[in-house]
């Protein structure tokens, strides 16, 4: 018979299930600190010893990290998808840009298809939120908030989405478009038509998830990724021309 003896669990393995769940989750993001030691425990209702030997183990596979002098925080996990070479291939070559904008397009639509489905109240509370944070980061003139804020609200719809390889994935590719990897996020805002698009668009994908309608959340997804794939063939075209007219500028100061 395929049956085992139950043997109690120790207090440091509930621990680390907790925590890992966590950090699976998402909930628990790469960098950041824990509690106290004294606080974690008692937030976990475990002896302090029990903790310790919970952290460890975490520590020792990888997903934990001790700062002497500044506590445990959760270890840097994210970005190792690529290496750094491939990384340096990604940022000097336009193919990889747009195949980027492409691959985002296809998973953020089907997270948005899921956020309407299977997001909590909770999960489309916050996005709404984050958008109504937008709105108003896009009556100020520096466009630097609303930039940010961009991020945060994708994240929320991929968070909403409840599958945690696209969470992960996706988050390490929102890294690397934050390095400005892929391109250059800042210059799209800085243009005050854009931003008014890339606002609307926004409104758009939060209304339909809102209203739980998968096909219209994807659809709006799908407009919003080819507005900026248009957008960024212009500026790569802007670029161009201004890096002509200005090596004509420097022949004629030559002559």
């Amino acid at each position: 018979m395929p049956f085992l003896k139950v043997t109690p669990e120790k207090l440091s393995s509930s621990v680390v299930r907790q925590i890992e769940q966590l950090i699976l989750r998402g909930i628990l993001r790469p960098g950041e600190r824990l509690p106290s030691e004294r606080d974690l425990a008692d937030k976990m209702g475990v002896s302090r010893p029990s903790l310790r030997d919970a952290i460890a183990e975490l520590a020792e596979r990888g997903l934990l990290v001790s700062r002497a002098g500044s506590g445990i925080f959760v270890a840097e996990v994210l970005g190792s998808a690529f290496s750094p070479a491939l990384t340096q291939l990604f940022s000097t070559h336009d193919e990889a840009v747009f195949d980027y904008i492409s691959f985002r397009r296809d998973m953020e639509g089907l997270a948005a298809e899921r956020a309407a489905v299977f997001g909590s109240e909770t999960d489309l509370k916050l996005i709404a939120t984050i958008f109504g944070k937008m709105e108003v980061a896009h009556q100020k003139r520096d466009p630097s908030d609303e930039a940010q804020l961009d991020a945060e609200f994708h994240m929320a719809i991929i968070e909403a989405s409840h599958n945690v390889i696209m969470l992960h994935m996706l988050r390490s590719m929102f890294d690397l478009l934050r390095q400005g990897v892929f391109y250059n996020r800042q210059v799209m805002f800085k243009n005050r038509m854009t931003r008014d698009q890339l606002l609307d668009q926004h409104r758009a994908i939060n209304a339909a998830i809102q209203a739980r309608d998968p096909e219209a959340a994807r659809a709006a997804i799908g407009a919003h990724m080819a507005y900026v794939e248009q957008a960024f063939h212009d500026q790569m075209r802007a670029e161009k021309h201004e890096s002509i007219a200005r090596q004509r500028l420097e022949q004629e100061a030559s002559r």
